[in-house]
């Protein structure tokens, strides 16, 4: 669906999806690399380690959770630039 035109914007003004997608690959690697050495951190902590068990599933999650989300970005990104591929001259 087309929108007018509202604003001063180029007429050949395209998001960089590219850029975008380089990004969230980046973020997914750092991520899933995050999740895995905080889990093995976690995994080999004494009870009176510092941090603390807890406090590196939790970071092992929160990590992991950016990871899906990662993974839930490139999708829409691939998705948005085959449909731009095809709506393309």
């Amino acid at each position: 669906m087309k929108h007018r035109r509202t604003g001063t914007e180029p007429m050949t003004a395209h998001s960089p999806l590219r850029l975008r997608r380089t990004l969230a690959a980046g973020a997914l690697v750092v991520f899933v690399a995050a999740a895995v050495r905080l889990a093995l951190a976690a995994h080999s902590a004494g009870p009176h380690d510092s941090p603390s068990l807890t406090v590196l599933l939790i970071l092992a999650v929160v990590c992991g959770v950016l990871a899906v989300a990662a993974v839930v970005d490139l999708v829409l990104i691939t998705r948005r630039l085959r449909q731009a591929g095809k709506s393309a001259p």
